[in-house]
């Protein structure tokens, strides 16, 4: 998914508003470390993510040259994702 950096501090400003309004968390630093913290989390998170769809497309070419022909790889890419994820000790 790509997301810019506005949306992505956007994101992180909510979170840790829903936080403050439940009662969940109470600051010891200034408020703009905690929003910056979270955005670096969120961030590695897509990160993360990208990396392994990457590696989801270099397995499907590898399996394309090993049977060429009928390979759909639009329904081999979620099957593929959702394996690869589940080795790496990644959640979606």
């Amino acid at each position: 998914m790509k997301i810019n950096e506005k949306q992505l501090q956007d994101m992180a400003k909510r979170m840790l508003e829903a936080m403050k309004a439940q009662n969940c968390i109470q600051l010891k630093v200034k408020e703009s470390e905690v929003l910056e913290r979270i955005a670096k989390v969120i961030r590695s998170d897509f990160e993360r993510e990208s990396q392994l769809d990457q590696d989801v497309h270099k397995m499907m070419d590898d399996l394309e040259r090993q049977n060429p022909g009928g390979f759909q790889r639009y329904k081999m890419f979620p099957l593929l994702k959702k394996r690869l994820a589940k080795e790496k000790g990644i959640v979606l």
